[in-house]
């Protein structure tokens, strides 16, 4: 009797990820029986077939670049320009190229929400960034792992972050703005008041 795999230890021979084998199944690129449990499972036979005709897969890439302001564009246009190429030369299919002007704090960016889309829609297998903190400020390692549940990697050129001293002061801006909304009300005087005080120290600090 041919022996039956989990699509788990399939992945795992093959080096996809568990969502691409699910893919597989449902669509019919690889065989696989129904178990009474409701359970896949795919005969050893099927793996050795794909094994034997396996062509490298195509990486699907998106870009994605992030700036924090407006003054900082021709930064915007390096990113892409150096992402483009790095891309090319990888021999990466760059499916989307995907930009933003706003705080790497921002989970409200056009861009940011286009490129789940893509990663959910399962029409790209990477991302591409220079740096983390393109991407997002904190909790990178969770982005990382729901982008890995769908079967996509982050790839990271630069593991070094290296940001501008006024970026990181936008974004502190940022936390206070939106700490003294939620604290006073998105228009009280107290909010103003607490956030052109902020504003006032940053210039005292950045003067001494």
């Amino acid at each position: 009797m041919e022996r039956l795999l989990s699509p788990r230890q399939v992945a795992e021979i093959l080096g996809v990820s568990f969502i691409t084998i699910k893919r597989w199944i449902y669509s019919g690129k690889i065989k696989a029986v129904k178990l009474p449990t409701g359970k896949w499972r795919i005969p050893e036979s099927e793996v050795k077939r794909i094994l034997g005709e396996r062509q490298p897969e195509e990486v699907r890439a998106v870009i994605y670049a992030r700036v924090s302001s407006r003054d900082q564009r021709k930064d915007l246009e390096r990113q892409v320009e150096y992402l483009t190429n790095y891309c090319s030369s990888k021999g990466y299919k760059v499916v989307k190229i995907l930009t933003d002007v706003s705080s790497g704090l921002n989970e409200n960016r056009k861009g940011l929400k286009q490129l789940f889309k893509l990663v959910e829609s399962g029409e790209v297998t990477k991302v591409v960034i220079t740096c983390r903190d393109r991407l997002t400020r904190f909790g990178f390692k969770y982005l990382e792992q729901y982008f890995n549940s769908h079967g996509v990697e982050i790839e990271v050129i630069f593991e070094e972050e290296k940001t501008p001293e006024k970026e990181l002061v936008e974004d502190l801006l940022t936390i206070v703005t939106s700490f003294a909304g939620k604290l006073y009300g998105a228009r009280s005087r107290k909010k103003k008041k607490l956030v052109q005080g902020f504003k006032q120290l940053l210039k005292e600090v950045e003067g001494e």
